[in-house]
């Protein structure tokens, strides 16, 4: 079988950790347990560009379940656990493209290779898959009946493509799904990324000045978990409704020329390109800590800080020490990438049962009604939303109320007032 991974011999290794993290995921096992039974997949050929980790492999196993024909490769060149790609190519028969650390070109050699089959629905989470295809592989574009897309930044990528006309495919926004960006995005982003700083860097947070640009649902997360931590938190923002709820929310808040002065931690969650450059670093404190949390390496420019840098060295795993010409440290986390997943292993398994039982039910959705569906970017249907909200509170034990018919007629109607 093809397939490209570090080392066969950390298979075994690899299926415990993927028996460790579907214990969490009772949702995605309850969906796996349906597919199986029911094949909506079947025959179908899948190409999914996620990060390789545990939950990726029960997300994995629950679409082969379904009977897809399945093929993964990484989505960031750091978020690969090694022994998980080795458990799915060498017991699963699940070829895997991915090796944690590989560069550049390796990295878009392994989105080839995955592609090699013609895929009829792609599984994203960043959006680089899609624009392989839409670019280098338009030749494979006439087998593609839709996909689905994992992440904010992948979302607002292919929303631009279909609002410039260029989208060839229906794409189920994944993210927008309340039941993973309310929860992935706000507890899993919050929890895994101070968890990839802390292995980092060992550091304590309490006390420090805690710095984080953007006040998405990542960003609320995170600043949250810092502030548990003992954090003080600052937060830098561009957009004045998601400052003033900084605000409210007890956070100080202050353009980020003013916070490169004061933070001794830095965390990007925007999205974009260059919020920290060369203006903020001749500013920060000797020993500030850098890191990002958004999808791609762009949010630090570190070509910048490079220039500046009289030397550069590794002075731990993930940590990179750049000197300044004026006797200052700065140290940059993971090269720049998601901090959660290069130094630690991404979002719990127990918010990712969410977020992948989106993908799953997702992908079964398209597979019905890919017929109907135009070449743009739609939000997951409500009741798949909702149906899955309702497997995670049984899976808790919980229940809630339902209803009255008189409550219900009320709702509906406009007749009744005060």
């Amino acid at each position: 079988m093809d397939f490209d991974i570090k080392d066969s011999g950390l298979a075994k290794k690899g299926r415990l950790r993927v028996e460790w993290a579907e214990q969490s995921m009772p949702v995605l096992r309850s969906i796996q347990e349906r597919f199986a039974a029911e094949k909506p997949l079947a025959g179908l050929r899948m190409t999914a560009c996620l990060h390789v980790t545990t939950e990726t492999a029960a997300l994995a196993q629950t679409l082969k379940a379904g009977g897809a024909d399945v093929r993964i490769c990484a989505s960031n060149p750091l978020s690969t656990q090694d022994d998980v790609a080795a458990f799915l190519s060498i017991e699963e028969n699940i070829p895997v493209f991915a090796i944690k650390g590989e560069d550049k070109d390796t990295y878009y050699r392994h989105i080839h290779s995955a592609l090699e089959h013609s895929p009829q629905l792609t599984m994203d989470d960043g959006a680089d898959l899609v624009s392989i295809l839409h670019s280098d592989r338009k030749e494979l574009l006439k087998d593609v009946i839709g996909g689905t897309e994992e992440t904010t930044t992948g979302v607002i990528r292919l929303r631009s493509m279909a609002e410039k006309g260029v989208l060839c495919y229906p794409i189920v926004a994944v993210n927008d799904a309340d039941t993973k960006h309310l929860f992935d995005n706000r507890y899993g982003t919050g929890q895994s990324t101070i968890d990839g700083i802390i292995r980092a860097t060992n550091r304590l947070l309490a006390g420090a000045h805690f710095v984080v640009s953007g006040y998405g649902w990542c960003g609320r997360g995170v600043a949250r978990r810092a502030a548990g931590m003992g954090a003080k938190v600052i937060v830098t923002e561009v957009d004045p409704l998601r400052a003033l709820e900084a605000v409210m929310d007890g956070y100080q808040v202050m353009s980020m020329e003013r916070a490169a002065e004061i933070g001794e931690f830095f965390c990007t969650v925007t999205g974009d390109i260059h919020v920290l450059r060369k203006e903020h670093f001749e500013k920060m404190k000797d020993g500030a800590i850098i890191c990002n949390s958004g999808h791609f390496n762009v949010e630090i420019n570190l070509e910048q800080l490079r220039e500046m840098a009289s030397s550069v060295r590794t002075i731990r795993d993930f940590v990179e020490e750049f000197s300044l010409g004026s006797g200052r440290r700065l140290y940059v986390l993971g090269e720049g990438r998601l901090i959660n997943l290069a130094a630690a292993e991404g979002h719990p398994s127990s918010v990712m049962d969410m977020s992948f039982a989106n993908q799953a039910l997702s992908a079964e959705y398209i597979a019905k009604n890919h017929a109907t569906l135009e070449k743009r970017v739609y939000r997951v249907p409500l009741d798949i939303d909702r149906e899955i909200a309702r497997l995670k509170l049984a899976s808790m034990g919980v229940a809630i109320d339902s209803l009255t018919s008189e409550q219900d007629e009320y709702l509906h109607s406009w007749e009744m007032g005060t």
